[in-house]
């Protein structure tokens, strides 16, 4: 039997935290290792119980989930966040997927549907709620025009497209690392590289940006170029 799936919850609902830790523990393989409603409580705490993923809520009493995001990365925690909302903005979304979460559900989704999602997304998928997908075409549409993306692709090496490639595909650093044969801090600089050249905020953006780009003709064409320099 596979090891259980450890979440942490950040939400400012007693009711909430409660009732989607019984949730997952009894009707998904997973475990809720710590749940708590205080912003200032969540460093220490990811510190201590280190997750394999965090459910952030996005409306918290005294602090917004998107700034105690911001708070956690900038003490170097790397923990993957999900966010579990009742906000079905496009600019909450639009936000949230900017600052780097790995996905985007909402509270009135369905039971299964939330367990299955959070499960995906702690095997290192992206996850997103079935009624934002419009929304999110809607802001994948307003993305860089392919000839802006055409110079910004070129500006990267070639390891650096590699490693791109590995992301548009939902990869972890880890993944990458081994398939590329290189460390896993190297692919972190390269990520962080690819992200300042391209002008990204997440690895979601990054996903998007080679999703859309390898599917223009330009992109297209560059792959084709590539694979004849490589066959030669």
């Amino acid at each position: 039997m596979s090891p259980k799936t450890r979440i942490m919850l950040v939400d400012d609902h007693a009711l909430c935290r409660s009732g989607l830790t019984e949730l997952l523990e009894h009707r998904g393989n997973m475990q809720v290792v710590v749940a708590t409603g205080d912003p200032a409580q969540v460093v220490p705490l990811l510190r201590e119980h280190q997750p394999d993923l965090m459910v952030l809520d996005l409306r918290l009493a005294k602090v917004d989930g998107l700034s105690v995001l911001r708070m956690i990365r900038n003490e170097g925690c790397e923990t993957p966040v999900v966010i579990l909302t009742m906000s079905d903005s496009e600019d909450d979304m639009a936000a949230a997927l900017r600052a780097g979460v790995r996905g985007y559900l909402l509270k009135d989704m369905e039971p299964e549907e939330v367990i299955d999602a959070i499960g995906r997304a702690a095997r290192g998928e992206m996850v997103v709620a079935s009624a934002m997908t419009l929304k999110l075409a809607l802001i994948l549409q307003s993305g860089p025009k392919v000839s802006i993306m055409g110079d910004l692709v070129a500006t990267l090496t070639e390891r650096e497209r590699e490693v791109l490639n590995h992301v548009a595909r939902g990869c972890s650093n880890k993944v990458i690392a081994k398939a590329l044969d290189i460390s896993h801090n190297t692919v972190k600089l390269h990520v962080r590289h690819i992200m300042d050249k391209l002008n990204l905020h997440s690895r979601v953006e990054a996903a998007v940006f080679a999703f859309e780009y390898g599917n223009s003709p330009e992109g297209v064409q560059a792959a084709i170029e590539i694979s004849q320099k490589v066959n030669h």
